[in-house]
């Protein structure tokens, strides 16, 4: 006992440096390894496992998304485990270390990541906090020698995406963006459809997540724009990424956007993408309306998925009536953890590389600079 009194007054100062000394400058981030999947397409299902060996993963933030989902997640998955915490809240590591026996050498502090490097019972960093401290993070944990699993969207400007994945790079650590959807059953049928054109060549596409929320406080990080708050980061993230599993094509420009700021960031944004063959793509994306659609039109038909992204579970029809279904509730996060690290202990391409995290912010950027400008921006 007295051995955690000691943990936790250190902690208490080694996180007061860290307050301090957090980089939250708006910038976004991704990060891939050679042999990693292209952005326009998932890869494949990892094979199965050469070792019986799980991975030991330490989460990085604390928030709501590690303690309601991807805490609970891990206890059910087959290839890995969670073993440690990495926060800059001391009065949170009690109740987590009671509640999933964390051991204390495996508790660190934003300020002492780096000593992470000495310790063999973690092999990967997942960094959940947000959106603009991504980059700091992540890049800090792959020189540290561990793998990295971030959260979407990766960063803030494709600059700091290029920046992850060049440390994890140069530092041989695997990294994979979290894409949960990529990993869903449903939403896996819905993109062999894409994959085979079931339906002919696509002629256009509809793409829209929000929720009826309200305008965030600009108190907290999801009410202020340098730290990636607004719908267009936190929700539009699933219609840029959405398009790109539903087309299996990159735009190539925002033909239009629009933005809703009753504050500094937005409530809702809509745009309108171009692809290559002339196809263009509506969205919109909001947090304070409910929708939640992703479609794809074709010359003979169309596929949907109806809602799209929730944690409950999705569901997809098509023109020909088919059901791509029923919902499966509470394994998304599950199934994304177990493939990533299936990836990792097998050496096979990750499903949701950095290089598509990098993508996706590339098309956010350019949505924000044509609701800006009012303007077509290439991508």
């Amino acid at each position: 006992m007295q051995d955690l009194k000691n943990t936790r007054r250190k902690f208490l100062r080694q996180s007061a440096a860290a307050a301090a000394g957090l980089i939250l400058a708006p910038t976004l981030i991704g990060c891939g390894a050679k042999g990693t999947a292209p952005s326009t397409s998932p890869a494949p299902a990892a094979a199965l496992p050469k070792t019986d060996r799980k991975l030991g993963i330490a989460l990085l933030g604390l928030g709501s998304y590690s303690q309601g989902q991807i805490a609970p997640s891990l206890q059910s998955t087959q290839h890995c485990e969670l073993r440690g915490i990495i926060t800059g809240s001391p009065d949170k590591i009690p109740v987590w270390q009671e509640k999933y026996g964390i051991k204390d050498e495996n508790v660190y502090s934003y300020d002492n990541l780096e000593t992470i490097a000495d310790n063999p019972d973690i092999d990967v960093v997942y960094v959940i906090t947000p959106t603009a401290t991504h980059k700091d993070f992540a890049v800090r944990a792959a020189k540290a020698g561990k793998h990295v699993w971030c959260e979407k969207p990766m960063a803030m400007t494709p600059e700091d995406c290029q920046a992850i994945i060049d440390a994890c790079t140069e530092n041989k650590v695997r990294l994979s963006i979290g894409y949960r959807m990529l990993h869903e059953p449903n939403t896996q049928q819905f993109i062999a459809l894409s994959k085979e054109k079931a339906f002919g060549e696509f002629t256009g596409a509809t793409s829209y997540a929000g929720y009826a929320g309200q305008d965030p406080p600009t108190d907290y990080w999801r009410g202020q724009r340098k730290m990636g708050g607004g719908a267009l980061y936190d929700m539009g993230v699933y219609t840029v990424n959405g398009l790109r599993y539903g087309t299996q094509m990159a735009p190539v420009a925002v033909l239009k956007a629009m933005q809703d700021r009753p504050t500094e960031v937005d409530v809702t944004t809509e745009y309108t993408l171009e692809y290559a063959n002339g196809m263009t793509a509506t969205a919109k994306t909001s947090v304070v309306t409910n929708y939640n659609l992703l479609k794809i039109e074709a010359e003979n038909g169309w596929h949907q998925m109806d809602p799209m992204q929730p944690y409950g579970g999705v569901q997809g029809i098509t023109s020909a009536g088919t059901v791509l279904g029923p919902p499966i509730e509470g394994k998304q996060q599950t199934l994304q953890m177990d493939d990533d690290a299936l990836a990792i202990l097998n050496n096979t391409p990750m499903m949701a590389p950095g290089e598509m995290g990098k993508a996706d912010v590339r098309v956010i950027r350019a949505i924000i600079e044509s609701a800006e400008t009012g303007k077509k921006v290439l991508i």
